[in-house]
């Protein structure tokens, strides 16, 4: 698995356990729904900048965010 693919998973759980929907999530960060789809499915990686908007969005500090990306990469390195 690659990172945008981690980033994607990472978005769409916090977002189902936030209980946003995909319109929900796209209203706070500013962007299309389609965009945030697109993350989700691992098609489009964020800038920094929009992982920081999609982190306010999501009611989550972007150093945890990114320590959740880290954890999830660590295991499919382990996996190997």
């Amino acid at each position: 698995m690659i990172i945008k693919q981690i980033i994607g998973k990472t978005v769409k759980a916090l977002r189902i356990k936030q209980g946003l929907s995909q319109e929900d999530l796209a209203h706070e960060c500013d962007v299309d729904r389609s965009y945030i789809s697109m993350i989700e499915v691992g098609r489009n990686e964020p800038s920094v900048t929009k992982i920081f908007d999609l982190c306010k969005g999501l009611k989550i500090q972007p150093s945890d965010f990114f320590k959740l990306i880290e954890i999830e990469y660590d295991k499919t390195r382990e996996k190997g």
